[in-house]
């Protein structure tokens, strides 16, 4: 096996024991490989190893990949910060969208849909830690928000993303994805029927797990470490 796919049994190895420790089913969190600046080879040698779903950060990155492999039965989700003049592409590309943080954004992206397509999957990015250089709406936001992103034709709403603010101690990532847990409690009891709460990484990934993570979000796990040039 490749080292991809030796890292790849590894995450999900990790997934179903932290699943298994929170009384929930291995099938009930999805893994989605984080390939953001990752070469296409690096793509297809997790696809042969069976992974399916994508993330990527950069807009057109992104697209240059999932065009490169087209056909294959990939989903491609867009994860990082979405600026106006960018939504356009992220409408006609791809298969979800995370990093949902203002009403301007969805209804672009609803407009920009093409009507061809499915319901772009939408996530709403809540700041849970209030740092100022992360996006994301506000707690007290969130459900209004979730509200209107409801009602937008081009768009299908299915919950929340959040990056908390990384931190080594087990305790305090739960606290940060259990306040998460409780924001998307709090709007599906206000009637939305929300089913996706995207948080985790691979540092923290047991945590978010254990606060109730349906996807979590794993790259250097999977990939390697990073090099930003």
């Amino acid at each position: 096996m490749s080292a991809i796919a030796d890292n790849l049994q590894a995450v999900q190895a990790r997934i179903s024991e932290a699943a298994a420790l929170a009384g929930r089913s291995p099938e009930s969190v999805r893994l989605l490989a984080v390939s953001k600046t990752w070469p296409l080879a690096c793509v297809v040698e997790a696809t042969e190893a069976g992974q399916r779903a994508f993330g990527e950060n950069y807009v057109q990155e992104g697209i240059d990949k999932l065009t490169a492999i087209a056909g294959r039965n990939l989903e491609w989700h867009f994860i990082g910060p979405l600026q106006s003049n960018k939504s356009r592409p992220v409408a006609e590309h791809f298969d979800w969208v995370h990093t949902i943080d203002r009403l301007k954004i969805a209804e672009r992206l609803s407009e920009q849909r093409p009507t061809y397509l499915p319901p772009l999957q939408a996530c709403i990015q809540v700041n849970i830690s209030g740092e100022a250089s992360k996006s994301g709406c506000s707690p007290d936001e969130a459900l209004t928000l979730c509200r209107a992103v409801a009602a937008l034709p081009g768009l299908r709403l299915r919950g929340l993303m959040a990056i908390p603010e990384p931190t080594d101690d087990p305790a305090a990532q739960r606290a940060q994805f259990h306040r998460v847990r409780e924001i998307y409690n709090h709007i599906r009891a206000a009637g939305l029927p929300l089913d996706t709460l995207s948080m985790g990484m691979s540092h923290d990934l047991e945590a978010a797990i254990a606060e109730g993570a349906t996807i979590v979000r794993i790259g250097t796990a999977i990939f390697g470490e990073r090099s930003y040039k």
